[in-house]
Order: structure tokens, then C-alpha cells, then sequence
């Protein structure tokens, strides 16, 4: 394993290069957890996607919770969003997801959702932490937990996904390429479409525990762009290794990211009368999808950086519809977390309804050049506590006026700030990052 060591909401917890995550800190996890969340026992659903260390952590947890007086149930490889969904189905007091997500193989991580299907709350974590350096409990054997494995997690999470198309319709006739990154979403996602009725040929569907996102899925889509086209398909997904992001091509080859596809699900829904307060993104998103959004009447707003805060920000708002640029696509009116499947399936329903290409549906936004440089600092400091930073930030904006946008922020797990400018003008973009990075480089020596 790395230095990381992932655990709760957002997956991280711990500082890069440090506290490599053991099965031992699983076991101690789990009985901090079962303390915290199901203390008078109580039913916890394990899954995992297809790493290697998954099978280890996956028995420390066990332990950990059973231990403590949990039943644990065993629900095998599976995307994340389908624990959130199983959690409500079961009944179950706890989920618990073994992953790190977009990162390689020799990272991974653990976490939570509760009964109701939702990431736990910084107060509850802190909890959990506070019980995290006490050595696991282990109750009289009387009061011990239950273990079992439940075969049937999957099928009923691909009924699930594909309740979720529009009933009487199906995929016959669509000929989609699927890439599942070796990772989670492997088997269901191919057999969800195939289900639906599309012609599905799968890449990235052979995991073999070291091969999860490794030049395949949603951070590295090439093999994709270029086997669409080739073989003629009408489209092509990608989901990252736990299958809660979705990028997808075109027939072209050309890849659409999050905003992009943000952008179609948003007008569909606006044109059918069903899109219900604000399209939430964050301060990364394309400043294109703002006015593309703006352009047709859709209001935007912008959230922190993390698929917890877009959440947060559509129930503040009473939105359905949000995501980030990477993937992360939240659709409310169809499950309660994002879920790169059921995303897909709502693009998909959109080109099947519409008889449109997905390069037509997208055409209606414009990317913005953007540049992102990040900047390594000798310690961590908040970019705006720095008035040399904040001039350097203003005299951009007012180079870019309305045309563009700049955004500083430090990153939450190593000493790095990323500098982040886009515009229409893609040589001042690239200037004035340059510019600000060396500024921001400058303050922090």
C-alpha cells in the first residue's frame, strides 16, 4: 500500500506519506465505527471494488465489526452508489465501501454511508475518531455478530439502475462501448445495458486486482475515444474504478466531461418540464456551462470542490440536478448519491428519446480554455490570507473581466495551492496563470 490513508466522507483522511492504512487500522476502524453508529449492535453491508488489498480489508472489517456485535453482510465487488442503495433495501444501519476510488491499485481506502443511503456528517466522524487510537473492543462471545455473503447485492442493484430508464423504452438498436476500469462496475454496468436492450461491447471489463484504472475508465479515456469511432459504436462510457463517476464519447471520439454533460441532462429536463431549482457544479466547473446554462434560463450555482458539498447545496436548494467537471454526477429525482451508471442511463434516455447523436445533444456549450498550475508551498496556508495573492488575483480579473474567472484554493491533503484561470482568450488564460502561480510561489518561500 502508499502513504494514503483514506476514511470517511470524502474518502480521505490522514496525511499523504504518512500512516500507510494496515488491516489493523481496518479492524480498529470498524470497532470505532460499530462504538459510534451501532452500538447495541445492528446490520452493516461491506463492499468493495476489485483491489487487491480489498479481500484483506475486507476480513479486518469483519472482524472489527463483528467483534463489536454487528451482522455483517458480505456484498462483494459493486459500485459504490449501489452500497448507498442496498443500505436502504437491507435495512442496514451502516455501509461500508472498500475503495480509493480514481487511484491506482496500491491505494485504498474505506467509507461510510448511514441507513438512509447518505455520506456521514464531520460531527459523526469525529466521533468515530475519537474512539479510532483505542484498541478494538471484542464482546463476550454471546454478544458477538453474524457474518454471511448475499449473492443476490448485485442483481438487485442492476434492477435498481435500470428502474431508473424510462419505463416501456429500451436500448435495442444503440451500440455503446462500455469501459469499466477493471474496477467495481466491471460486471453490473455491461449487464444493466445489455438488459435494456443495447448491443454492448466491453473494455476494461477484466480485472485482475492491479490493473483498476490503469489506462482505462474515467481518468484515462483514450483506448475509448479511439475504439468508439472504430467500431462504430453510437456512444462510449467510462466510470472510475468505483463506479460513482462518468465520463462519456460521442460517436466521434470526442470525450465528454461532467460540465458537458451537466449541461444535456439540465436542457432535457428544462425542456420536459421536470428540472426542479438550480443545476449545482463547483468553483471548478466550466465557466462555459454557467453561460451555456445562463443561456437558456437555467440558474447555476457553484459549491465547494466534493461531491458532498454539491449534495448539500441541491438539498439548500431544492435542486435535482448537479456534479463536478470530473464525473461525479448527482440526479436526485433518481437515487440519493452520484452514481456514474445511472447518470449514463439518463444521457442514454436523452439520445434514445431524442434521436439525437451525443455530439449533437452537447453542442450548445462551449468549453473555456482553462489552465490549472499547482504550486507546491514548503507549509499549508490559505491563499487568501495573502494581500500580495489577492492583488495579483484582482489585476487578473480585471484583464479578464467578464470573460473569464480565477480561482485559488488549497488543496486538503498535501501543501499544495492550485491556480486555476480560464477564459475565452486562451493565451491570457495561460499568462495570467503563469503569472499568478509565480506570485503565489513567491508568498509561500
Amino acid at each position: 500500500m502508499s502513504g494514503r490513508r483514506y476514511f470517511g466522507t470524502d474518502g480521505v483522511r490522514g496525511e499523504v506519506g504518512k500512516d500507510p492504512m494496515t488491516a489493523d487500522f481496518a479492524l480498529r476502524l470498524a470497532s470505532a465505527a460499530a462504538q459510534v453508529l451501532v452500538p447495541e449492535g445492528g446490520t452493516v453491508l461491506i463492499g468493495k471494488d476489485t483491489r487487491l488489498s480489498g479481500y484483506m480489508f475486507e476480513s479486518a472489517l469483519e472482524a472489527g465489526f463483528v467483534a463489536a456485535g454487528a451482522d455483517v453482510l458480505l456484498l462483494g465487488p459493486l459500485p459504490t452508489p449501489g452500497i448507498a442503495y442496498l443500505n436502504q433495501e437491507f435495512k442496514a444501519d451502516l455501509g461500508v465501501v472498500i475503495s480509493a476510488s480514481h487511484n491506482r491499485f496500491y491505494d485504498n481506502g474505506i467509507k461510510f454511508f448511514d441507513g438512509a443511503g447518505a455520506k456521514l456528517t464531520d460531527d459523526v466522524e469525529r466521533q468515530i475518531e475519537h474512539y479510532l487510537d483505542q484498541p478494538a473492543i471484542t464482546l463476550e462471545s454471546a454478544k458477538l455478530g453474524t457474518a454471511k455473503r448475499i449473492d443476490s447485492a448485485r442483481i438487485r442493484y442492476q434492477e435498481f439502475c435500470a428502474s431508473t430508464f424510462p419505463e416501456g423504452r429500451n436500448l435495442e438498436g444503440i451500440k455503446i462501448v462500455f469501459d469499466g476500469a477493471n474496477g467495481a462496475g466491471y460486471k453490473v454496468g455491461p449487464r444493466i445495458l445489455s438488459d435494456l436492450g443495447a448491443e454492448v461491447m466491453p473494455i476494461g471489463c477484466s480485472p485482475n486486482g492491479r490493473n483498476i484504472n490503469d489506462g482505462c475508465g474515467s481518468t484515462e479515456p483514450a483506448l475509448l475515444q479511439l475504439t468508439v469511432p472504430a467500431l462504430r459504436a453510437d456512444v462510449g462510457i467510462a466510470l472510475d474504478g468505483d463506479g460513482d463517476r462518468v465520463v462519456m464519447v460521442d460517436e466521434l471520439g470526442g470525450i465528454l466531461d461532467g460540465d458537458q454533460l451537466l449541461y444535456v441532462l439540465a436542457l432535457a429536463r428544462k425542456k420536459a418540464g421536470k428540472l426542479r431549482g438550480p443545476v449545482v457544479g463547483t468553483v471548478m466547473s466550466n465557466l462555459g456551462l454557467e453561460h451555456a446554462l445562463r443561456a437558456n434560463d437555467i440558474e447555476f450555482r457553484r459549491a465547494k470542490v466534493g461531491d458532498r458539498y454539491v449534495l448539500e447545496a441541491l438539498h439548500e436548494s431544492g435542486g435535482i440536478i448537479g456534479g463536478e467537471t470530473s464525473g461525479h454526477m448527482i440526479c436526485l429525482d433518481k437515487t440519493t448519491t452520484g452514481d456514474g451508471i445511472i447518470a449514463a442511463l439518463q444521457i442514454l434516455a436523452i439520445m434514445e428519446s431524442s434521436g439525437k447523436p451525443l455530439s449533437e445533444l452537447a453542442v450548445g456549450m462551449t468549453k473555456y480554455p482553462q489552465k490549472m498550475i499547482n504550486v507546491r508551498t514548503e507549509i499549508r496556508f490559505d491563499p487568501a490570507s495573502s494581500a500580495a495573492i489577492q492583488d495579483a488575483v484582482v489585476a487578473a480579473e480585471r484583464e479578464l473581466s467578464d470573460a473569464g474567472r480565477v480561482v485559488l484554493r488549497a488543496s486538503g491533503t498535501e501543501p499544495v495551492i492550485r491556480v486555476m484561470v480560464e477564459g475565452e482568450d486562451e493565451h491570457l488564460v495561460l499568462r495570467l496563470a503563469e503569472r499568478l502561480a509565480a506570485v503565489v510561489a513567491e508568498t509561500a518561500t
